[in-house]
């Protein structure tokens, strides 16, 4: 289930951005102290961020914000294309939960946003994250250099092409 967060998520939230397995290719941990004292009470409460909710409990999240035009990867002149992103703890990879709370976020977006594309950026050397692209129906649109890593960006939209 996707919700909005709650109090009750912050300690998910801080092992989320703690954790190392996690981070592998978002370009690493903050220190859980640091976490502790700057996460708020409620965190992620704002729009395009949803909890995945898996039997009352927390095991990821997915955001769908706006690409900064100043990052290479764009499919629009104008830019500010939305970009999907998420995170899961590890004891939720491999279970399916990302292809499925990613397509229903999706959907959500195709039906509040009809013709908008979706962008999505990662590490080549994500294995992971590059499965999860292609089985949600991704695009490669280019590679480039970021961050010292090869990055993969795509795109996905729901307007079905004619011909």
């Amino acid at each position: 289930m996707l919700r909005e967060s709650e109090a009750r998520d912050r300690a998910t939230f801080i092992e989320l951005f703690a954790s190392p397995e996690v981070h592998t290719y978002l370009g690493g941990t903050r220190p859980r102290d640091e976490l502790e004292h700057a996460m708020p009470e409620v965190p992620g409460r704002r729009p395009g961020l949803f909890v995945i909710d898996l039997d009352g409990t927390m095991i990821g999240t997915i955001t769908l914000d706006r690409r900064d035009a100043e990052r290479p990867g764009h499919v629009r002149p104008d830019a500010g294309e939305a970009e999907l992103g998420y995170m899961f703890l590890p004891e939720a990879w491999g279970c399916g939960y990302a292809a499925e709370a990613c397509a229903a976020a999706l959907d959500w977006f195709a039906d509040a946003l009809p013709g908008e594309p979706v962008v999505l950026c990662t590490q080549t050397a994500n294995d992971r994250s590059m499965r999860l692209a292609a089985k949600l129906g991704f695009t490669e649109v280019e590679r480039f250099e970021e961050w010292g890593a090869e990055q993969w960006f795509g795109v996905w939209s729901s307007v079905t092409p004619s011909g």
